[in-house]
């Protein structure tokens, strides 16, 4: 969800997003979804990474519950919670979770794809 959120915010600047992603790929702030996600699934707009929203969702909720019973105060992952929960009421539960980016796009009105 951070990548999706520091992409839009570039999109919104004007700046392409494969640039963006590529940018990043040479630098510490590399991760699974600038490597694999971006170019893979969300770039080319197919949405077919191959996890569902609901599963993500159900996985980190239960995350949460084992840290609430360990009476951890995740703050952090609280918001990343709740933002899978939104994903599954907005996109389904069957939806490819690489599609949770387009309601951070929505918000921002811009859509983070490749230009080809």
């Amino acid at each position: 969800a951070l990548s999706s959120e520091a992409l839009v915010m570039g999109a919104k600047a004007g700046i392409d997003p494969t640039v963006m992603v590529n940018v990043i790929n040479v630098g510490s702030g590399r991760n699974t979804a600038t490597l694999q996600k971006f170019p893979q699934s969300i770039l080319p707009g197919t949405f077919d990474y191959g996890f569902s929203t609901g599963l993500m969702n159900k996985d980190v909720q239960l995350f949460m519950q084992e840290a609430k019973a360990m009476g951890l105060s995740l703050e952090a992952c609280d918001v990343v919670a709740k933002l899978w929960a939104e994903a599954v009421r907005k996109l389904g539960f069957e939806s490819d979770f690489t599609k949770i980016v387009t309601l951070i796009e929505d918000e921002a009105g811009v859509k983070v794809r490749s230009a080809s």
